[in-house]
């Protein structure tokens, strides 16, 4: 995290040159001095300490109005130094963040800022960025998306399908799963399980907004009985879902068990569930091997969404979930082709869960 001392001093110094720079001014008008604090009740009089302290209780947009009240305030305000403070303050209180809102800078804590960070717009990435601003837009298709769209229109289709998979489906003390097929009030289940894919999944249908039908098929990674001996004695086994490489040890898969090839090649889009509980070591590569063999070009298109659903079993006061962000920089989102979304959900709750569900519907085409 970056030093709060730091930004005071930083912000002291732009503070200390803005008024060397009125006082020149002032020196030339008249020939008289101008002393660096001004007199009277005012903001701009307040220590920097103080200012500062009073814009980490400020809104993005109502630091913007106060940027644009003076001179002074708007040099105080586009700090680099500032802003990127913010965004590692809060960057792990954020609930999600997609394949268009993932921050794009070096955001490392150190204490100054280098050449290649001075050139970055760290105001403006903060604000493309925090879900408070990027609430305000909402998914563009592009053009030929348009096009396609209207076409698809004149044809009845069926209900979109997703493959639901990934630890967090298995390893969570509550099933995620189990707990969606018993809250009516938020997912209605709208079909049965007509199929069953050698003990290892299954498709559910489900309602949205109590109009919109889509599957889901649940890929688990073998059978129940030896998940749960899993997850009871936290051993880790390879996933029936993939091929890996002959007499090797290794977890990591090479490509999809020909037995779910088919399945994954006609759905519209992808489920990972993450676990995101802190109190286990992350397997990071495994995880993110699976994803990209699931997102393989040659298995469909690279326009098929993955939402990934960081997931816990319950909120607690004394266990803290994995930020949103930093699930995203370790499965590597940002060099998938595919749109992604992480979005925190509680297993116990589903809090969370119709937010990625609205994002993951949206982008595979469904109107809302």
């Amino acid at each position: 995290m970056l030093s709060r001392s730091i930004v005071v001093q930083s912000l002291r110094s732009i503070r200390d040159r803005f008024f060397d720079r009125r006082r020149q001014r002032n020196e030339e008008s008249d020939g008289q001095g101008s002393s660096n604090e001004a007199t009277g009740p005012s903001l701009d009089n307040l220590s920097v300490d103080m200012q500062f302290l009073i814009m980490t209780f400020l809104s993005p947009q109502d630091l913007c109005r106060l940027g644009g009240t003076s001179r002074y305030w708007q040099s105080m305000v586009r700090d680099p130094v500032l802003w990127k403070y913010f965004l590692l303050r809060d960057m792990p209180l954020w609930q999600s963040v997609d394949h268009l809102s993932v921050p794009q800078v070096k955001l490392t804590g150190s204490a100054v800022l280098d050449d290649s960070e001075m050139q970055l717009d760290y105001m403006a990435e903060y604000l493309r960025v925090c879900p408070a601003c990027r609430n305000q837009w909402q998914y563009q298709p592009r053009a030929f998306e348009s096009v396609t769209s209207f076409f698809q229109s004149l044809v009845p289709l069926s209900e979109p399908q997703f493959a639901m998979f990934g630890p967090g489906l298995e390893q969570l003390e509550i099933s995620l799963m189990n707990t969606i097929m018993h809250s009516p009030h938020v997912l209605p289940v709208a079909g049965l399980p007509h199929r069953q894919i050698d003990g290892i999944g299954s498709g559910i249908s489900f309602k949205y907004k109590d109009q919109h039908r889509f599957n889901i098929a649940t890929l688990y990674s073998t059978n129940r009985t030896e998940r749960e001996r899993a997850r009871l004695e936290h051993l880790s086994l390879r996933s029936k879902l993939f091929v890996y490489e002959e007499d090797s040890e290794s977890n990591i898969p090479l490509s999809i068990n020909s037995m779910f090839n088919q399945v994954c090649q006609a759905v519209n889009g992808f489920i990972f569930v993450a676990n995101a509980e802190t109190d286990r070591d992350r397997e990071w590569e495994e995880e993110c091997a699976q994803i990209r063999v699931m997102l393989d070009p040659a298995v469909g298109a690279v326009s098929r969404p993955i939402l990934v659903l960081s997931c816990v079993s319950r909120e607690t006061a004394d266990r803290r979930r994995i930020p949103c962000v930093t699930i995203a920089h370790q499965l590597q989102l940002s060099s998938l082709p595919n749109p992604w979304m992480v979005q925190d959900t509680t297993a116990e709750t589903l809090t969370g869960l119709l937010d990625g569900i609205d994002w993951l519907l949206r982008h595979s085409g469904v109107k809302l």
